[in-house]
C-alpha cells in the first residue's frame, strides 16, 4: 500500500473511531440524565401525592383521593403486606398495568420496570394511612416520552457521524497528499536526474518553514554535495589522465631504453634511473596534490583554533632555510593571534614560500602585520623575482596554469599549486590575494580571522 493511502486509511480510521466514541459518550450521558431526572421526577410526584393525602379531609374517598394524582402515563398503587390495600388506578394509556404483579415493599425503592416491552418508573415509597395502617404507595410513570427522545437523538447522532466522515474522508485524503507531496517531488526529481545524467532541485516554498520544506532543502543540499563531488570526480580523472600522461610516457621511455642499451652503456642506465626516479618523485607530489584539491572542505580534518602567527612563521623559517638553503627576512609589525589551523596554516605558507623560492634568487621577506578597521592578522611573502604579467595575474590560481611555459615542470612544477592554497585558504576561513609587477616582484598576502566563523 501506497504512504498516501495508508495515510488516508489510518487519519480516517482514525477520526472516525473518536467521532463514534465521542457520539457514543454524548449519548451515553444524556441518556443517563434523561432517566435519573426522570426518576427524580417521579420521585417528587410520590413525595406530593403523599402529602396531597396527608393533607386531604377524612370525609373524601380513597379512590377519588388517589385518582386525583394518578400520572397521565402511568398507575398509582397501595398496598400492605397482605396485598392491594385498593385497586390500582391506571390512566386510560395506560390500562394494562394493573395487570402487572407487584409486591409490598418495606423501604423506599425507585427502579426501572418493564412490562410489555415497554419501560417505567417505579417508586415504591412507605406511608400511614389516614387510619394509621402502613401502606406502600408505588408510583409508576411510562418512560416512553423519554424513550422516544433518545430515539430521535440516536438517529441525529448516526446521521451526524454519516456526515461529518465525508469531509473525513476528504480531509484524510487531501493530508496525505500534502504530505507525500515532496517526498512524490523528490522520487520524480531523482527519475529526472536518473534518466538525463544532469542534477536537478527541488522548487520549494520560501514563505513555509515546515518539516516537509525543510526535507526539500536538506534534499537540494545533498544534491548539491553531490554534484560538488561529481565535478570534483570528473576534474580529478581529467587533471591526473591529463597530467600524469606526460611523466609515464617519459618512464616507458627510459625504461624501453635500459632494456635495449642500458647494460652496455652505464651513461644510458644512470642518466635512465635518474629520470625515472625524478618523474615518480614529481608524480608522488602530483598525485597527493590532485588527491588535495578532490576533497571538500569536510574532509580536510580542519581544527581551527587560535594560533600565534610569530611562532608558526619563526619555525616555518627556520625549516625552510635549511632546506632550500634559502635566507628569509621576518618582520614582524604586531604579534597577531588568528583563528586557525596551525598545520593547514603551514602548508599555505609554504606553497607561497616555494613559489617565491622558484622565481626569485633574491632573500623572501615575511612579515606579520594586522590590517583593517578592525585590525584583522595579516601575513605577507614577497619576492623580488619576475613577476607576474598583468594580463595573467587573474589566472595563477587555475589547475595547471603556469605563468612561464618556458620553465622546465623541475623548475615551475605541474601549476597545482596555488590551486591547492585556494582549497585550503577556503577550508581556514582566509581571504588571499596577489600582487605582482613584472620584473620587479610579487606580494602575497593572506588575512585570517582574529575570532570563530
Amino acid at each position: 500500500m501506497k504512504l498516501q493511502n495508508k495515510i488516508h486509511t489510518y487519519t480516517s480510521l482514525l477520526l472516525a473511531v473518536l467521532l463514534v466514541a465521542i457520539h457514543f459518550s454524548v449519548y451515553f450521558l444524556f441518556s443517563q440524565l434523561s432517566i435519573n431526572s426522570r426518576k427524580d421526577q417521579v420521585e417528587a410526584t410520590a413525595e406530593n401525592i403523599i402529602r396531597g393525602i396527608q393533607r386531604a379531609p377524612v370525609s373524601v374517598a380513597a379512590e377519588d383521593l388517589l385518582r386525583a394524582y394518578v400520572p397521565l402515563d402511568g398507575m398509582l398503587r397501595l398496598m400492605n403486606p397482605k396485598g392491594d390495600f385498593l385497586p390500582p388506578i391506571t390512566s386510560s394509556s395506560e390500562q394494562s398495568l394493573s395487570l402487572m404483579k407487584s409486591a409490598y415493599n418495606e423501604t423506599r425503592q425507585v427502579r426501572m420496570i418493564t412490562h410489555e416491552n415497554k419501560r417505567y418508573i417505579l417508586v415504591s415509597v412507605p406511608m400511614i394511612w389516614t387510619n394509621g395502617e402502613v401502606v406502600n404507595l408505588q408510583v409508576t410513570e411510562s418512560l416512553q416520552p423519554t424513550m422516544q427522545t433518545l430515539q430521535v437523538l440516536r438517529i441525529v447522532l448516526v446521521a451526524v457521524t454519516g456526515i461529518a466522515l465525508i469531509p473525513v474522508m476528504i480531509s484524510g485524503r487531501l493530508l496525505g497528499r500534502l504530505i507525500t507531496r515532496p517526498i512524490t517531488s523528490m522520487i520524480r526529481t531523482m527519475k529526472e536526474i536518473q534518466r538525463s545524467g544532469k542534477f536537478k532541485r527541488l522548487s520549494l516554498d520560501a514563505t513555509s518553514r515546515d518539516e516537509l520544506v525543510e526535507m526539500g532543502e536538506t534534499f537540494n543540499d545533498m544534491i548539491e554535495l553531490l554534484e560538488r563531488n561529481f565535478v570534483r570526480q570528473e576534474q580529478f580523472v581529467s587533471n591526473a589522465s591529463h597530467e600524469l600522461k606526460t611523466p609515464l610516457t617519459i618512464i616507458e621511455s627510459y625504461a624501453s631504453l635500459l632494456k635495449r642499451r642500458g647494460l652496455q652503456h652505464p651513461n644510458i642506465f644512470a642518466e635512465s634511473v635518474e629520470a625515472i626516479h625524478s618523474e615518480a618523485i614529481r608524480m608522488k607530489d602530483m598525485v597527493e596534490q590532485l588527491l588535495h584539491l578532490a576533497k571538500n572542505e569536510e574532509q580536510w580534518n580542519v581544527i581551527l583554533e587560535p594560533v600565534r602567527l610569530t611562532k608558526v612563521a619563526t619555525e616555518l623559517k627556520a625549516t625552510f632555510e635549511n632546506a632550500f638553503a634559502r635566507q628569509i627576512h621576518l618582520d614582524i609589525q604586531a604579534d597577531c593571534i588568528g583563528y586557525t589551523d596551525e598545520n593547514k596554516l603551514k602548508q599555505l605558507l609554504f606553497i607561497f614560500l616555494d613559489n617565491a623560492r622558484k622565481y626569485s634568487d633574491e632573500p623572501v621577506r615575511l612579515t606579520i602585520d594586522a590590517v583593517g578597521d578592525t585590525p584583522q592578522p595579516c601575513i605577507r611573502i614577497t619576492d623580488r623575482g619576475i613577476g607576474i604579467p598583468e594580463d595573467k595575474l587573474s589566472k595563477v590560481f587555475d589547475r595547471f596554469y603556469r605563468v612561464d611555459e618556458a620553465r622546465s615542470r623541475e623548475e615551475g612544477g605541474a601549476g597545482l599549486g596555488l590551486a591547492l592554497a585556494t582549497g585550503i585558504a577556503q577550508a581556514i576561513h582566509a581571504h588571499i590575494g596577489l600582487e605582482s609587477i613584472q620584473g620587479s616582484g610579487t606580494t602575497a598576502t593572506i588575512i585570517l580571522p582574529s575570532v570563530p566563523k
